[in-house]
Protein backbone atom coordinates (compact mmCIF):
# COMPACT_ATOMS: atom_id res chain seq x y z
CA UNK A 1 0.00 0.00 0.00
CA UNK A 2 1.22 3.49 -0.88
CA UNK A 3 0.55 6.21 1.64
CA UNK A 4 0.24 9.89 0.87
CA UNK A 5 0.72 12.99 2.96
CA UNK A 6 -2.17 13.73 5.31
CA UNK A 7 -4.13 16.89 4.54
CA UNK A 8 -6.93 17.51 7.06
CA UNK A 9 -10.07 19.40 6.08
CA UNK A 10 -10.45 22.98 7.22
CA UNK A 11 -12.90 22.87 10.12
CA UNK A 12 -14.39 25.50 12.40
CA UNK A 13 -13.85 24.10 15.88
CA UNK A 14 -16.63 25.11 18.25
CA UNK A 15 -16.68 22.11 20.53
CA UNK A 16 -15.21 21.65 24.01
CA UNK A 17 -11.67 21.67 22.62
CA UNK A 18 -9.40 21.82 20.82
CA UNK A 19 -10.32 25.30 19.70
CA UNK A 20 -9.43 27.10 16.49
CA UNK A 21 -5.70 27.84 16.51
CA UNK A 22 -4.61 31.40 15.87
CA UNK A 23 -2.76 31.59 12.49
CA UNK A 24 0.10 33.36 14.26
CA UNK A 25 0.47 30.29 16.47
CA UNK A 26 0.49 27.90 13.50
CA UNK A 27 3.11 30.07 11.84
CA UNK A 28 5.24 30.03 15.00
CA UNK A 29 5.26 26.22 14.97
CA UNK A 30 6.88 26.21 11.53
CA UNK A 31 9.96 28.14 12.66
CA UNK A 32 13.33 26.34 12.60
CA UNK A 33 13.82 23.72 15.28
CA UNK A 34 16.79 24.32 17.57
CA UNK A 35 18.16 22.32 20.47
CA UNK A 36 16.23 22.23 23.74
CA UNK A 37 19.42 23.30 25.59
CA UNK A 38 20.32 26.01 23.08
CA UNK A 39 20.93 29.32 24.93
CA UNK A 40 18.43 31.07 22.65
CA UNK A 41 15.79 28.48 23.50
CA UNK A 42 16.56 28.83 27.21
CA UNK A 43 15.96 32.58 26.90
CA UNK A 44 12.58 31.81 25.33
CA UNK A 45 11.78 29.45 28.23
CA UNK A 46 12.36 32.28 30.69
CA UNK A 47 10.01 34.51 28.69
CA UNK A 48 7.45 31.69 28.66
CA UNK A 49 7.46 31.54 32.46
CA UNK A 50 6.82 35.28 32.66
CA UNK A 51 4.00 35.06 30.14
CA UNK A 52 2.39 32.18 32.03
CA UNK A 53 2.69 34.10 35.28
CA UNK A 54 0.76 36.91 33.60
CA UNK A 55 -1.93 34.53 32.31
CA UNK A 56 -2.34 32.91 35.74
CA UNK A 57 -1.97 36.27 37.53
CA UNK A 58 0.73 34.89 39.81
CA UNK A 59 4.31 35.50 40.87
CA UNK A 60 4.88 31.81 41.60
CA UNK A 61 8.43 30.85 40.63
CA UNK A 62 7.29 27.30 39.92
CA UNK A 63 5.22 28.13 36.85
CA UNK A 64 5.89 26.19 33.66
CA UNK A 65 4.31 24.20 30.83
CA UNK A 66 4.34 20.42 31.32
CA UNK A 67 5.39 18.68 28.09
CA UNK A 68 2.07 16.85 27.72
CA UNK A 69 -1.68 17.62 27.60
CA UNK A 70 -3.86 18.93 30.43
CA UNK A 71 -4.39 15.43 31.82
CA UNK A 72 -0.66 15.30 32.51
CA UNK A 73 -0.90 18.68 34.22
CA UNK A 74 -3.54 17.18 36.47
CA UNK A 75 -1.34 14.19 37.22
CA UNK A 76 1.65 16.48 37.86
CA UNK A 77 -0.27 18.23 40.62
CA UNK A 78 -1.50 15.04 42.25
CA UNK A 79 1.65 12.92 42.13
CA UNK A 80 3.76 15.74 43.54
CA UNK A 81 1.39 16.88 46.31
CA UNK A 82 -0.38 13.67 47.36
CA UNK A 83 1.33 10.77 49.13
CA UNK A 84 0.22 7.26 50.13
CA UNK A 85 -2.07 7.39 53.16
CA UNK A 86 -3.23 10.98 52.59
CA UNK A 87 -6.89 11.95 52.64
CA UNK A 88 -8.00 14.20 49.79
CA UNK A 89 -11.41 15.85 49.52
CA UNK A 90 -12.45 15.83 45.86
CA UNK A 91 -15.35 17.98 44.67
CA UNK A 92 -17.09 16.42 41.65
CA UNK A 93 -19.72 18.20 39.57
CA UNK A 94 -18.84 16.67 36.21
CA UNK A 95 -16.43 14.35 34.41
CA UNK A 96 -13.21 15.90 35.59
CA UNK A 97 -13.89 15.67 39.31
CA UNK A 98 -14.11 11.93 38.67
CA UNK A 99 -10.71 11.99 37.03
CA UNK A 100 -9.30 13.75 40.07
CA UNK A 101 -10.63 10.89 42.21
CA UNK A 102 -8.82 8.40 39.98
CA UNK A 103 -5.56 10.30 40.45
CA UNK A 104 -5.95 10.33 44.23
CA UNK A 105 -6.47 6.57 44.30
CA UNK A 106 -3.47 5.93 42.07
CA UNK A 107 -1.35 7.96 44.50
CA UNK A 108 -2.32 5.51 47.25
CA UNK A 109 -4.45 8.11 49.02
CA UNK A 110 -8.08 8.06 50.12
CA UNK A 111 -10.58 10.28 48.28
CA UNK A 112 -13.53 11.79 50.11
CA UNK A 113 -16.09 12.77 47.50
CA UNK A 114 -18.23 15.91 47.59
CA UNK A 115 -20.83 15.40 44.88
CA UNK A 116 -22.88 18.07 43.14
CA UNK A 117 -25.36 17.77 40.32
CA UNK A 118 -23.89 18.08 36.83
CA UNK A 119 -24.48 21.62 35.62
CA UNK A 120 -24.24 23.09 39.12
CA UNK A 121 -21.14 24.68 40.68
CA UNK A 122 -19.41 23.11 43.66
CA UNK A 123 -21.42 23.85 46.81
CA UNK A 124 -19.16 25.57 49.39
CA UNK A 125 -21.27 24.34 52.31
CA UNK A 126 -20.85 20.73 51.22
CA UNK A 127 -17.09 21.23 51.18
CA UNK A 128 -17.19 22.82 54.64
CA UNK A 129 -19.20 19.87 55.97
CA UNK A 130 -16.84 17.31 54.41
CA UNK A 131 -13.77 18.96 55.93
CA UNK A 132 -15.39 19.08 59.36
CA UNK A 133 -16.17 15.37 59.04
CA UNK A 134 -12.64 14.53 57.86
CA UNK A 135 -10.18 16.67 59.85
CA UNK A 136 -7.31 14.43 58.68
CA UNK A 137 -7.66 15.73 55.11
CA UNK A 138 -4.55 17.45 53.74
CA UNK A 139 -5.72 18.48 50.27
CA UNK A 140 -8.85 19.71 48.51
CA UNK A 141 -9.26 19.32 44.75
CA UNK A 142 -11.94 20.86 42.54
CA UNK A 143 -12.61 22.03 38.99
CA UNK A 144 -12.81 25.75 38.31
CA UNK A 145 -14.27 25.46 34.80
CA UNK A 146 -16.03 22.13 34.29
CA UNK A 147 -15.67 21.27 30.60
CA UNK A 148 -18.36 18.60 30.65
CA UNK A 149 -21.11 21.01 31.75
CA UNK A 150 -19.98 24.62 31.35
CA UNK A 151 -20.35 25.34 35.07
CA UNK A 152 -17.96 27.73 36.84
CA UNK A 153 -17.21 27.26 40.55
CA UNK A 154 -16.11 29.94 43.02
CA UNK A 155 -12.37 29.35 43.34
CA UNK A 156 -11.71 31.96 46.03
CA UNK A 157 -14.50 30.81 48.34
CA UNK A 158 -13.59 27.14 48.03
CA UNK A 159 -9.90 27.90 48.53
CA UNK A 160 -10.61 29.97 51.64
CA UNK A 161 -12.61 27.11 53.13
CA UNK A 162 -9.84 24.61 52.40
CA UNK A 163 -7.19 26.84 53.96
CA UNK A 164 -9.25 27.36 57.11
CA UNK A 165 -9.09 23.59 57.55
CA UNK A 166 -5.35 23.41 56.93
CA UNK A 167 -5.56 21.96 53.41
CA UNK A 168 -3.78 22.85 50.19
CA UNK A 169 -5.90 23.17 47.06
CA UNK A 170 -5.44 21.69 43.59
CA UNK A 171 -7.49 23.49 40.93
CA UNK A 172 -8.37 22.34 37.41
CA UNK A 173 -8.67 25.35 35.09
CA UNK A 174 -8.05 23.60 31.77
CA UNK A 175 -11.00 25.40 30.19
CA UNK A 176 -10.75 28.50 32.37
CA UNK A 177 -7.31 29.97 31.70
CA UNK A 178 -7.54 32.95 29.36
CA UNK A 179 -11.32 32.78 29.01
CA UNK A 180 -12.73 33.74 32.39
CA UNK A 181 -11.48 35.59 35.45
CA UNK A 182 -8.69 33.70 37.22
CA UNK A 183 -6.40 35.28 39.83
CA UNK A 184 -4.12 32.65 41.31
CA UNK A 185 -2.32 34.85 43.84
CA UNK A 186 -5.27 36.98 44.91
CA UNK A 187 -7.39 33.87 45.41
CA UNK A 188 -4.65 31.96 47.26
CA UNK A 189 -4.55 28.95 44.93
CA UNK A 190 -1.78 26.50 45.89
CA UNK A 191 -1.54 24.42 42.70
CA UNK A 192 -3.31 24.79 39.37
CA UNK A 193 -3.15 23.24 35.92
CA UNK A 194 -4.55 24.12 32.52
CA UNK A 195 -4.22 23.18 28.84
CA UNK A 196 -2.86 24.84 25.74
CA UNK A 197 -5.72 23.91 23.39
CA UNK A 198 -8.66 25.79 24.90
CA UNK A 199 -8.81 29.56 25.48
CA UNK A 200 -5.11 30.02 24.73
CA UNK A 201 -5.78 29.01 21.08
CA UNK A 202 -2.67 26.89 20.90
CA UNK A 203 -2.29 23.35 19.63
CA UNK A 204 -2.98 20.49 22.08
CA UNK A 205 -0.11 18.88 23.92
CA UNK A 206 1.06 21.27 26.65
CA UNK A 207 -0.21 21.86 30.17
CA UNK A 208 0.63 25.09 32.01
CA UNK A 209 0.93 24.56 35.78
CA UNK A 210 1.74 26.79 38.74
CA UNK A 211 2.63 26.00 42.38
CA UNK A 212 2.93 28.47 45.24
CA UNK A 213 5.48 28.35 48.05
CA UNK A 214 3.27 26.25 50.32
CA UNK A 215 2.93 23.64 47.58
CA UNK A 216 6.68 23.70 46.91
CA UNK A 217 7.35 23.14 50.63
CA UNK A 218 5.12 20.08 50.58
CA UNK A 219 6.98 18.72 47.56
CA UNK A 220 10.31 19.25 49.32
CA UNK A 221 9.11 17.53 52.50
CA UNK A 222 7.79 14.37 50.81
CA UNK A 223 8.58 11.07 52.52
CA UNK A 224 7.97 9.03 49.37
CA UNK A 225 9.43 9.40 45.90
CA UNK A 226 7.06 10.89 43.36
CA UNK A 227 5.59 7.86 41.59
CA UNK A 228 6.16 9.35 38.14
CA UNK A 229 9.75 10.00 37.10
CA UNK A 230 8.71 12.14 34.13
CA UNK A 231 6.39 14.37 36.19
CA UNK A 232 8.60 14.66 39.30
CA UNK A 233 8.92 18.43 39.69
CA UNK A 234 12.08 18.15 41.73
CA UNK A 235 13.69 16.80 38.55
CA UNK A 236 11.79 18.90 36.00
CA UNK A 237 12.85 22.11 37.73
CA UNK A 238 16.45 21.28 36.95
CA UNK A 239 15.46 21.99 33.35
CA UNK A 240 12.89 24.76 33.87
CA UNK A 241 14.68 26.49 36.76
CA UNK A 242 16.39 29.84 36.44
CA UNK A 243 19.89 30.51 35.15
CA UNK A 244 21.59 29.75 31.89
CA UNK A 245 22.75 26.24 32.83
CA UNK A 246 19.93 23.71 32.60
CA UNK A 247 20.01 20.04 33.54
CA UNK A 248 18.87 17.64 30.85
CA UNK A 249 15.57 16.06 31.85
CA UNK A 250 13.70 15.39 28.61
CA UNK A 251 13.71 16.67 25.06
CA UNK A 252 11.14 19.42 25.19
CA UNK A 253 8.53 19.71 22.39
CA UNK A 254 10.41 22.66 20.93
CA UNK A 255 8.09 23.77 18.15
CA UNK A 256 5.00 23.28 20.31
CA UNK A 257 6.61 25.57 22.88
CA UNK A 258 7.18 28.17 20.17
CA UNK A 259 3.43 27.95 19.59
CA UNK A 260 2.52 28.36 23.25
CA UNK A 261 4.90 31.30 23.57
CA UNK A 262 3.21 33.00 20.61
CA UNK A 263 -0.27 32.32 21.97
CA UNK A 264 0.70 33.93 25.27
CA UNK A 265 2.19 36.93 23.47
CA UNK A 266 -1.15 37.31 21.66
CA UNK A 267 -2.96 37.14 25.00
CA UNK A 268 -0.69 39.77 26.50
CA UNK A 269 -1.18 42.05 23.49
CA UNK A 270 -4.96 41.84 23.85
CA UNK A 271 -4.85 42.20 27.62
CA UNK A 272 -6.15 39.55 29.97
CA UNK A 273 -9.24 41.43 31.12
CA UNK A 274 -10.04 42.33 27.52
CA UNK A 275 -9.88 38.64 26.63
CA UNK A 276 -12.27 37.79 29.47
CA UNK A 277 -14.66 40.52 28.27
CA UNK A 278 -14.47 39.29 24.66
CA UNK A 279 -15.45 35.76 25.66
CA UNK A 280 -18.39 37.15 27.65
CA UNK A 281 -19.56 39.36 24.75
CA UNK A 282 -19.50 36.49 22.25
CA UNK A 283 -21.39 34.29 24.70
CA UNK A 284 -24.14 36.92 25.05
CA UNK A 285 -24.58 37.11 21.28
CA UNK A 286 -24.67 33.32 20.98
CA UNK A 287 -27.20 33.09 23.80
CA UNK A 288 -29.49 35.64 22.13
CA UNK A 289 -29.52 33.55 18.96
CA UNK A 290 -30.12 30.30 20.81
CA UNK A 291 -33.05 31.89 22.64
CA UNK A 292 -34.86 32.58 19.37
CA UNK A 293 -34.63 28.86 18.56
CA UNK A 294 -36.02 27.90 21.94
CA UNK A 295 -32.71 26.37 23.01
CA UNK A 296 -31.84 26.58 26.69
CA UNK A 297 -28.63 26.05 28.63
CA UNK A 298 -28.29 23.66 31.55
CA UNK A 299 -26.26 26.05 33.73
CA UNK A 300 -27.85 29.00 35.54
CA UNK A 301 -26.71 32.39 34.16
CA UNK A 302 -24.68 33.33 37.24
CA UNK A 303 -22.60 30.14 37.01
CA UNK A 304 -22.11 29.84 33.24
CA UNK A 305 -18.76 29.72 31.54
CA UNK A 306 -18.97 32.02 28.51
CA UNK A 307 -16.47 29.84 26.66
CA UNK A 308 -18.32 26.51 27.11
CA UNK A 309 -22.05 26.48 26.45
CA UNK A 310 -23.97 23.30 27.31
CA UNK A 311 -27.22 23.55 25.33
CA UNK A 312 -30.22 21.28 25.93
CA UNK A 313 -31.26 19.19 22.93
CA UNK A 314 -34.96 19.78 22.14
CA UNK A 315 -37.38 16.88 22.45
CA UNK A 316 -37.64 14.84 19.28
CA UNK A 317 -34.30 16.03 17.89
CA UNK A 318 -31.54 13.53 17.07
CA UNK A 319 -28.54 15.31 18.60
CA UNK A 320 -25.98 13.11 16.83
CA UNK A 321 -27.64 13.73 13.46
CA UNK A 322 -27.42 17.47 14.03
CA UNK A 323 -23.71 17.25 14.81
CA UNK A 324 -23.15 15.05 11.75
CA UNK A 325 -24.93 17.51 9.45
CA UNK A 326 -22.92 20.41 10.86
CA UNK A 327 -19.68 18.54 10.27
CA UNK A 328 -20.54 17.12 6.85
CA UNK A 329 -22.17 20.18 5.31
CA UNK A 330 -20.58 23.09 7.18
CA UNK A 331 -17.23 21.68 8.39
CA UNK A 332 -18.38 22.86 11.82
CA UNK A 333 -17.63 20.86 14.94
CA UNK A 334 -19.64 21.13 18.15
CA UNK A 335 -19.42 18.68 21.03
CA UNK A 336 -21.67 15.99 22.44
CA UNK A 337 -22.64 15.50 26.05
CA UNK A 338 -20.69 13.19 28.36
CA UNK A 339 -21.80 10.80 31.10
CA UNK A 340 -25.39 11.42 32.22
CA UNK A 341 -25.62 14.30 29.72
CA UNK A 342 -24.84 12.09 26.70
CA UNK A 343 -27.53 12.57 24.09
CA UNK A 344 -29.07 15.42 26.10
CA UNK A 345 -26.83 18.40 25.35
CA UNK A 346 -24.57 19.94 22.78
CA UNK A 347 -21.41 21.64 24.00
CA UNK A 348 -20.65 24.76 21.98
CA UNK A 349 -17.22 26.25 22.57
CA UNK A 350 -16.29 29.91 22.21
CA UNK A 351 -12.64 29.65 23.10
CA UNK A 352 -9.68 31.89 22.44
CA UNK A 353 -9.26 32.79 18.77
CA UNK A 354 -12.57 31.04 18.06
CA UNK A 355 -14.51 33.42 20.32
CA UNK A 356 -15.40 35.85 17.56
CA UNK A 357 -18.39 37.34 15.77
CA UNK A 358 -17.85 35.36 12.56
CA UNK A 359 -17.97 32.02 14.38
CA UNK A 360 -21.03 32.94 16.42
CA UNK A 361 -23.06 34.00 13.36
CA UNK A 362 -21.84 31.00 11.35
CA UNK A 363 -22.74 28.57 14.12
CA UNK A 364 -26.21 30.01 14.64
CA UNK A 365 -27.02 29.92 10.93
CA UNK A 366 -25.76 26.36 10.54
CA UNK A 367 -27.63 25.19 13.65
CA UNK A 368 -30.85 26.72 12.32
CA UNK A 369 -30.40 24.76 9.09
CA UNK A 370 -29.72 21.51 10.94
CA UNK A 371 -32.76 21.88 13.18
CA UNK A 372 -35.08 22.84 10.32
CA UNK A 373 -33.90 19.68 8.54
CA UNK A 374 -35.29 17.74 11.50
CA UNK A 375 -38.64 19.50 11.33
CA UNK A 376 -38.10 22.05 14.10
CA UNK A 377 -40.46 25.02 14.09
CA UNK A 378 -37.80 27.66 13.50
CA UNK A 379 -37.89 30.79 11.35
CA UNK A 380 -34.55 30.85 9.46
CA UNK A 381 -32.53 33.99 9.98
CA UNK A 382 -34.02 35.03 13.33
CA UNK A 383 -31.12 33.62 15.39
CA UNK A 384 -28.50 35.45 13.37
CA UNK A 385 -30.56 38.65 13.53
CA UNK A 386 -30.83 38.36 17.32
CA UNK A 387 -27.07 37.97 17.65
CA UNK A 388 -26.49 40.91 15.33
CA UNK A 389 -28.77 43.02 17.51
CA UNK A 390 -26.60 42.22 20.53
CA UNK A 391 -23.51 43.27 18.62
CA UNK A 392 -25.26 46.45 17.50
CA UNK A 393 -26.21 47.32 21.06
Amino acid sequence: MTFKSFHPPVRTLMGPGPSDVNPRVLAAMSRPTIGHLDPVFVDMMDEMKGLLQYAFQTRNALTLPVSAPGSAGMETCFVNLVQPGDTVVVCANGVFGGRMKENVERCGATPVMVEDEWGKPVDPQKLEDALKAHPQASTVAFVHAETSTGACSDVKTLTDIAHRHGCLVIVDSVTGLGGVELRVDDWGVDAIYSGSQKCLSCTPGLSPVSFNEAAVERIKSRKHKVQSWFLDLSLVMGYWGGGTKRAYHHTAPINALYALHESLVVLQEEGLENAWARHRAQHEALKAGLDTMGLNMIVAPEHRLPQLNAVKVPAGVDEAAVRKLLLDEFNLEIGAGLGPLAGKVWRIGLMGYGANRKNVLFCLGALETALVAQGADIVPGRAVAAARAVYGA
